[in-house]
């Protein structure tokens, strides 16, 4: 795209696609996302896990990406049960790239506790390090544009970080959760890891992905650490190579001595 320079220089710049992206399930709109246009399949599975619309992606009968000229549609058709779970719940999502909770009509359902998560997994300060440092490595899109946001799932026994970027931090989650459901990975085997601040609905989609730890960049709210704390979940905040700070169930991180564990 061009673009004129503070020195007055006229040259290009790759920027980020942004689009409106409506989830439609059984015929019926259930929320509408400004996102960036990749690994749309992801989203749609991982936000159906995540926000509890489906258990599994089995449960999907069929799912189509169809663009139009307003922007692209994500058509999924549920099994039976999964339907009638979703009539059901009588919810609706209508949301900004900004926001994870429009249009939820209770607010019992903002703030759910969601059940405890199993915890395989602990890490040590350098491999929290090394995990930041991978997601940093491999954010192709935003090296190119500045603009991304970016989810990984870190797993210590393995090399390779799994990682998807959206122009929406709630996005690159979804992402993520999609693509570890499509490989058949469970979440218990490693740690999210993420570009953005932690905000409660990020615990909440860590906690549906079923890890255990979730590390940010960025800091935390207030809720999102009571609700990784009753969430059974680890939070570390303000990640900076081997510098960070934990906010709820220390001992999964192995680098704290004895007297600095509650």
């Amino acid at each position: 795209m061009q673009r004129l320079t503070s020195s007055g220089m006229h040259d290009a710049r790759i920027v980020a696609e942004e689009c409106p992206v409506a989830l439609v399930y059984d015929g019926t709109t259930v929320a509408v996302l400004m996102a960036t246009p990749t690994d749309l399949t992801d989203l749609a599975q991982g936000f159906s896990l995540t926000e509890g619309i489906i258990r599994d992606i089995g449960e999907i009968a069929e799912l189509s990406v169809v663009s139009g000229p307003d922007g692209i549609e994500l058509r999924l058709w549920l099994r039976p049960d999964a339907g009638r779970r979703l009539k059901e719940r009588r919810r609706r999502l209508v949301g900004p790239t900004g926001c994870g909770l429009c249009g939820i009509d209770s607010l019992r359902e903002a703030g759910r506790i969601v059940q405890p998560v199993e915890h395989w997994v602990c890490l040590t300060s350098e491999q929290i390090g090394t995990a930041i440092a991978a997601l940093s490595d491999t954010q192709v899109l935003n090296h190119r544009t500045h603009a991304t946001h970016a989810a990984g799932f870190f797993e210590p026994d393995r090399g390779a970080m799994l990682v998807r970027e959206d122009v929406g931090r709630h996005n690159a989650l979804d992402k993520l959760a999609g693509a570890l459901a499509m490989e058949g990975r469970s979440g218990c085997t490693g740690a999210v890891i993420l570009t953005s601040r932690i905000s409660v609905e990020m615990v909440q989609k860590t906690a549906a992905i079923g890890a255990g730890i979730v590390v940010g960049m960025s800091a935390p709210t207030a809720l999102a650490v009571r609700t990784a704390e009753a969430s059974g979940i680890t939070l570390v905040g303000i990640a900076r190579g081997n510098e960070f700070e934990i906010f709820s169930h220390p001992r999964r991180v192995s680098s704290l001595t004895a007297a600095e564990r509650p």
